[in-house]
Formats: C-alpha cells, sequence, structure tokens
C-alpha cells in the first residue's frame, strides 16, 4: 500500500508539491504569527522584570498600558517617596510612545535613581554626559546598519549622540536623560510613573499602605512588579486571543481546502484504478486508508517544510529586525504541527468517501 500511495504522489509532481508547499505556508503562518505576537508580549515582560522595581506608583486613572500615558504627574513627588520608611530607591520614569518611522517608547529617566533599581551593564561607553546624550541597548546598536558609540541619532526631530550601549532588558531600548525627555514633550519636570525598591521585599504591603496614607497621594496607583508582569499576559491584552485566532482559522481553511481540491482531484482522475482494485476485491476501508495516507504523507512533508522555513525566518529576523522578538514555545510548535496535520486529514475524509463510494463497474467503464 505504501508503494501505491507513493507512486500515486509521484505521478503528480507539480500538484504534489504544491498541495506540500500550501500545508508548509500553513505551518510558517501560524508559527511566525504565534511567534511576533507572544515575542511582543514576552519581550515587555522581560524589560519590565528587568528594571529592578518591587513596585510601580502611577497616576489614579492610569493603566498597566502605561506607554501611551505621557508625563501627567510632578516628578518632585519622587522625594516625597523616598522619605517613607520602607522604600529604599524612587526613581522618576516618563515613558513616551511615539510612532514616527516606527512604532516605539522613549524612556526619560533619573539615572542615578534609576540605575540604583539594577545597574546598567554597559557593554561600551558611559552614562549620560549630557543633555543630548542617549543611552541605547545592544538589540538597538545592533538594528538597521548598526549603531556605535559617537553616533548621531534622531528622536522627537532632535538630534542625541549615543553615549553608551548596555544590555537590554531594562524596560526600553532608548534611553534620555527624564528633564531632556520632558522638555521635548513640554512637560520637564513631569514623570509618568514611579519605580519603587523596597528596603525588603515583604513590606510591599507596608509601602501601599504607606503611601495611600500619604496626603496627595492617596489617589495614586500602587502595583506590584508581579501583579503588572501578570497583566502583561495575552488574556489581558486588547483582542489579543481574538487576533491570534482569526489569523490560525485562516490558516487552517487554507490547509483544508488545499487538501481537500488536490484529494478531490486525485479521487476523479484516478476513477479506473479505483475500479481495478474494488474489482480486486479492495474494501471501502482499503480505499479510504489509501487515500488519507497520501494526505497524511503529504501533511507531514509540508509540516516539516513548514518548520525549516520558520526556522530560517527566524535566524533571517534576528539578523534584520534584532529589536522584534520573536519567540516560540514548545508548546506552539507542538501545537503548529497537530492543527496543520489535522485539516489536511480532515481536508481528505471526503475525497476518500466519495472515492470508497464508487461502483467497480461504472469505475472501470469510466473514461
Amino acid at each position: 500500500m505504501n508503494k501505491l500511495v507513493i507512486g500515486n504522489l509521484l505521478y503528480r509532481p507539480l500538484r504534489t508539491f504544491i498541495s506540500i508547499f500550501a500545508i508548509a505556508i500553513e505551518v510558517v503562518m501560524i508559527l511566525c504569527i504565534v511567534a511576533i505576537m507572544l515575542g511582543q508580549v514576552n519581550g515587555a515582560r522581560n524589560s519590565t522584570s528587568g528594571i529592578g522595581a518591587d513596585l510601580i506608583v502611577q497616576p489614579a486613572n492610569s493603566t498597566f498600558l502605561s506607554g501611551i500615558s505621557g508625563a501627567p504627574v510632578p516628578a518632585k513627588v519622587a522625594d516625597v517617596l523616598r522619605k517613607l520608611p520602607h522604600v529604599a530607591v524612587a526613581s522618576p520614569t516618563i515613558i513616551n510612545l511615539t510612532t514616527g518611522s516606527s512604532v516605539e517608547t522613549i524612556w526619560g529617566i533619573d539615572y542615578e535613581s534609576f540605575n540604583a533599581l539594577r545597574p546598567f551593564t554597559f557593554v561600551v561607553g558611559t552614562p549620560f554626559q549630557g543633555p543630548n546624550d542617549v543611552i541605547v541597548d545592544d538589540y538597538f546598536a545592533r538594528s538597521d546598519k548598526g549603531h556605535h558609540i559617537g553616533d548621531t541619532i534622531t528622536i522627537l526631530n532632535h538630534e542625541f549622540r549615543i553615549c553608551g550601549i548596555v544590555e537590554h532588558g531594562k524596560g526600553g531600548r532608548k534611553f534620555l536623560q527624564i528633564r531632556t525627555l520632558g522638555a521635548l514633550m513640554s512637560n520637564p519636570d513631569n514623570a509618568t510613573l514611579f519605580y519603587l525598591k523596597a528596603d525588603n521585599i515583604k513590606n510591599q504591603e507596608l509601602i501601599r499602605k504607606e503611601i495611600t496614607e500619604t496626603p496627595g497621594l492617596s489617589d495614586y496607583k500602587v502595583t506590584t512588579m508581579e501583579e503588572q508582569l501578570n497583566m502583561l499576559t495575552p488574556e489581558h491584552l486588547p483582542a489579543f486571543t481574538i487576533a491570534l485566532n482569526v489569523v490560525i482559522g485562516i490558516a487552517v481553511i487554507i490547509g483544508f481546502l488545499v487538501i481537500f481540491q488536490s484529494m478531490y482531484t486525485a479521487v476523479m482522475e484516478r476513477t479506473r484504478e479505483i475500479g481495478v482494485l474494488k474489482s480486486l476485491g479492495a474494501s471501502k476501508a482499503y480505499i479510504i486508508n489509501v487515500v488519507l495516507r497520501e494526505a497524511a504523507l503529504i501533511s507531514v512533508c509540508g509540516i516539516l517544510l513548514g518548520m525549516a522555513l520558520t526556522q530560517l525566518i527566524r535566524f533571517w529576523m534576528s539578523y534584520r529586525f534584532p529589536t522584534l522578538p520573536f519567540f516560540v514555545t514548545a508548546d506552539w510548535w507542538i501545537n503548529g504541527i497537530l492543527i496543520a496535520f489535522v485539516g489536511g486529514i480532515l481536508g481528505a475524509v471526503y475525497p476518500a468517501f466519495k472515492a470508497a463510494s464508487k461502483d467497480p463497474i461504472d469505475a472501470l467503464a469510466y473514461e
């Protein structure tokens, strides 16, 4: 039977290759879309956890999507927070979302306090030497044609000199001095939020209580870093799961239709062959088995090709777009394989039963 299956597929090599390639495209669509979407979420989680803070203090109406909130509160609130009994570090920070040539967040930091949360690890260069300096991470430094110490880059239509390149994972990719970024936003003395480090991680709830009991700060929102990270999941992002399911659904439909069309055409072309098999005693189950084996072999070859193409895309993305996370978990590798395989088999079910139901006398007389 296996020789018959392989012979049938090799008899129409172009159609077989197109079917395999279509399944591969289905796998690539699923894995690449998942990798990019989950990469953004996991990249945000890893960067946020790498800041080194224990708590985040924000204005009352802010959400965990703080990158769009501008700089609505006075940065001098950090001085009040530093005086609380269990606060070791309070760092005012601006997080500004920009939509110029690309969507990105620019961070404005008070270097001394922000570095005290968890020190920067410099690959090369130094901290800020002047108001027109910018610190970038190693991912950004590798992007485009590469950036080096002393290079000039444009941020918010102003030129800044790269003074230091640090290891990624400290929240952002570009860091300006907080007053510099504030001035560009017409709020030189303001901040988006405040990162706090406790004298002891067990004192987080005490700090939360101290803040709410401080005059002028009772309306501020205090979130632990653990709570913030729990919010950075697909389930808490608007329409994330819906978009992911829509893309996967489209990929499944493509794979289903291609296998269906390929197997249905193959059945129609091999009507006489099916008649011969049935006249020699082949049962309906045997005919169904032959067709489903062909679909399964096409699906397996397509899945292997799709996995190989996904790895090539992954390597290319890491070289061409190092700042764009490309993250596929083992679960999604398995999910992508199963989705493509099951879709391929389902696409062959009707053609298989149609082939099995053919009358051998009519099939032999078919021209």
